[in-house]
This record gives structure tokens, C-alpha cells and sequence, in this order.
């Protein structure tokens, strides 16, 4: 029962394979192998292109949410409220997903390392003026258009992966740069923590400016040119039916839709932990506040295994597993004992990581062609869910308690449950009905 083994559909699996159901044995043997060209652990340049990704991801998340872990001092040091606070991350994260399938039609004109590189580089100079920002309306402005620039990087990184690394060895690659984007995500918001408590906030988004900088020196340094990269002009009409095809293909919806889904989770609950670690009963330095982001750690593991959890369960169990994680810590984090919440935050990070760890290479699997638009509209997707899932979080928040920003994420869970239970009822009735043509 090979659908099993991967998670993917009959008809996902034949639109998904790169053979085709024509082709002979011998003729592979006569052409050149395509994949021999690519880079493969062991080879020469795969580990320069790992730690270059690897750097991009921790400036792309250290930048996108380096005011998420200051929101309670962002609050009291501008006198604004949770929910009003919350669109200095919200911003970003909607600006990150407006630009991104604009930026992939640019970074198949001007290639993705350039795109990447000059992404990085802009992002990091608005990083140098937030901390300066004199009120909220431009603060939340800066980070809107900090969004923006990092765009570039997301909508070009996946493609970029897919077309330089072996497919086998592809899963690992963009695991690595998923666990850049966790280390990043963790090292800006226990820095920003720290610094904010000895210095005050602007200190700490100066502070992640300079991380930003080095990780940026570190990409460029390191990157390596790009083999496989075939220059072409994608104009507005291109892009639309690029993007249509995209859309039309079930499982990458279903794809879409569960990656937004995770990170709508994962933006309510860490845009507005902070505020309740603040507050009774825990009442917790910011120091403190920001080290909890420790448990990023955990999201590194969970998605660099992310492919031997794929190739037990196939994507769907693997989805089940993480939906299931993600679920267990949004309710230990109803507790008010402080060690149990860690815990459900552990278990959150976990599901979340994994889940987008699959989803997001299951994209790069299934879109054969044009990928930097198929990786566009699944980062489009996805910082969308961080956009409403910080935004509606806060409100909760604001409105209820932390009780309602829970509500929340577990709503966005049976979502994703839901989608994943369709994709498995559909694959098995595929299978009946292929068993009985066969049998016929």
C-alpha cells in the first residue's frame, strides 16, 4: 500500500511524480541524470549552503518578530493596550505575506540568491531605524515595511533548496533552514528579553539589529551561486495563471491551508504569552519572560526529524501527531502553575515545527513547476494565519483572558485535523476504487 507510506493520495502521488508512467528504464539509463548535478551531504558546497540558509532563517525570524517578546514593555512604555500593541508584530508578518508572491515573480527574473541577499540586506537597515520609531503608528509602520523587504527571503528560499539539492536530500535541507527560523525566533526574543530588562525595549530591538547584521554578512560570505537557476520574466497574466494552477491542485490547498492553520496557533499564543507570564499569578521579570523562548530549541529538533517521522508515519500521520502535540499544549497552558505552562509551550513549539516542517516540504515536493510561486502562495498562507492568529490572539486576550486565546488555537487545530481527516478519507477511497478497476 505505497500511499500509505508517504501520506499522499493516489491522484497527489501520480501529479507529484517526477517520472513519467511512460517512461522506460533504458531511456533513463542513456540520459543524464539531472539530480547527479545537484548538491548532496557529503558534497562539496552542501554545508556552505547550509549554514548560509541556516544564517538567513535566524535573521528572518529574529527580525519578524523582534518586538513579540517586548510587547508588555512595547505596552507600558507607549501606553497602548495588548490588542494595539500586537500589530507591531502583525504588521510584519502581513506585510512578510503581501509581498511574498510578488517577490517570487522577482526572483525568477533576478535569481533567488540576489533576491535573498537583497532582502536580508534592507530588512537589516530598517532594523536599525525601529528602535527609533518615535510613536506606535510608526513603529507599527517601520515593521509593516520591514515585512515587506524580509519577503524576499521566504519566496525565494524553498525554490532556491529545490533546485540546488538532491530530492532525496531535500527534506533535511529545508528541515535545517526551518530550524534556522526556530533558532532565530529564539535567540532575538531571550536577547531582546535580557536587554529590554537592563536597558529598556529600543535598546533590545538595537540589539537585534546587529544580530541581523551578522547573520546577513554570514549568507552573503557563504551562499553559493546558484547551477540551476533558468532566468525568466513572469509578467502579471503569467503570475496569475501560475497561481491559479497552483491553487487548483487539492493537495497543495489542503497544504496551504494546514500551514496557515499551525501558524495561527503559533502567532496568537506567542504574541500573547508574554502578557500573561507578566502578570498574576506568575508575575515574571522580562528577563525572564524572554529566556522562556528557550523552548525554541525544541521546534529545531522536532523539524530537523521532521523527514524519519514522515518516512514512519507518512504526512498524514505525521500531521495527526503534530495537530495532537500542538493540541496537549494549548490546554496544559490553561494551568497556573508555571512549569506545567512551559510544558504546554514545549508541546505547542513541538507540533508547530513539525507540522510546518512537512507541510512546507510537501509543497517543494508537489509543485513540479514554478516553485518559487507554489512556495509563495504556502509562506503567503502561512504568515497570513501568523497575522490573524496574533491579532485575534490579542483580542482574546484583551476580551477574556488568556482562556480565549487558547479557544482560538484549538479551533485553528480541529481545522487542520479536519483537513488532514478529508485528505485520508479521500485516499482510501481512491484506493477501493483503483483495487476494483484492477480487479475488474
Amino acid at each position: 500500500m505505497p500511499p500509505a507510506d508517504t501520506g499522499a493520495s493516489v491522484t497527489d502521488r501520480a501529479a507529484a511524480s517526477p517520472l513519467s508512467s511512460t517512461g522506460s528504464s533504458s531511456s533513463a539509463a542513456a540520459a543524464p541524470d539531472p539530480e547527479s548535478a545537484k548538491l548532496r551531504p557529503g558534497g562539496p558546497g552542501y554545508r556552505r549552503m547550509s549554514f548560509a540558509l541556516f544564517a538567513a532563517g535566524v535573521a528572518t525570524f529574529a527580525l519578524l518578530y523582534s518586538t513579540q517578546a517586548l510587547l508588555p514593555a512595547i505596552s507600558a512604555g507607549l501606553r497602548v493596550s495588548p490588542d494595539q500593541a500586537s500589530w507591531t508584530v502583525s504588521a510584519a508578518t502581513f506585510g512578510l505575506a503581501l509581498g511574498v508572491i510578488p517577490l517570487s515573480a522577482v526572483s525568477e527574473r533576478f535569481g533567488r540568491r540576489t533576491l535573498m541577499t537583497v532582502s536580508l540586506s534592507v530588512a537589516t537597515l530598517i532594523a536599525m531605524l525601529v528602535p527609533f520609531a518615535p510613536s506606535l503608528g510608526a513603529l507599527i509602520a517601520l515593521r509593516g515595511i520591514q515585512g515587506v523587504a524580509l519577503a524576499g527571503l521566504p519566496a525565494s528560499a524553498m525554490a532556491f533548496l529545490a533546485e540546488e539539492v538532491r530530492a532525496k536530500a531535500l527534506m533535511a535541507a529545508i528541515g535545517l533552514f526551518v530550524a534556522g527560523n526556530s533558532i532565530g525566533g529564539m535567540s532575538g526574543r531571550i536577547l531582546t528579553g535580557w536587554v529590554a530588562q537592563a536597558w529598556g525595549w529600543r535598546a533590545a530591538l538595537g540589539a537585534v539589529g546587529v544580530l541581523a547584521v551578522i547573520c546577513t554578512v554570514t549568507f552573503r560570505l557563504l551562499v553559493p551561486k546558484a547551477r540551476h537557476f533558468t532566468s525568466r520574466s513572469v509578467g502579471p497574466r503569467t503570475l496569475a495563471r501560475t497561481l491559479g494552477g497552483h491553487l487548483a491542485d487539492p493537495l497543495l490547498r489542503r497544504l496551504y491551508a494546514i500551514g496557515g492553520l499551525f501558524m495561527t496557533v503559533f502567532g496568537a499564543v506567542y504574541t500573547v504569552i508574554g502578557y500573561r507570564l507578566v502578570s498574576e499569578p506568575f508575575n515574571l521579570p522580562q528577563g525572564i519572560v524572554g529566556s522562556i523562548f528557550v523552548v525554541y530549541l525544541v521546534g529545531t529538533v522536532s523539524s530537523a526529524a521532521a523527514g524519519k517521522l514522515v518516512a514512519r508515519t507518512g504526512r498524514r500521520g505525521a500531521l495527526y501527531l503534530a495537530v495532537g502535540t500542538t493540541t496537549t499544549g494549548l490546554l496544559l497552558t490553561l494551568s497556573d502553575s508555571v512549569y506545567t505552562v512551559l510544558a504546554g509551550l514545549i508541546l505547542i513549539t513541538a507540533g508547530f515545527f513539525a507540522g510546518h516542517a512537512v507541510a512546507s516540504s510537501a509543497v517543494s515536493r508537489t509543485a513540479k513547476t514554478a516553485r518559487a510561486q507554489a512556495s509563495a502562495l504556502y509562506q503567503c498562507a502561512y504568515y497570513a494565519g501568523s497575522s490573524l492568529g496574533g491579532a485575534l490572539g490579542a483580542a482574546a486576550f484583551h476580551a477574556v483572558g488568556w482562556d480565549g486565546t487558547v479557544l482560538l488555537g484549538l479551533a485553528a487545530m480541529v481545522g487542520a485535523a479536519s483537513i488532514t481527516l478529508y485528505a485520508t478519507r479521500r485516499a482510501i477511497t481512491e484506493r477501493r476504487l483503483l483495487h476494483l478497476e484492477q480487479a475488474a
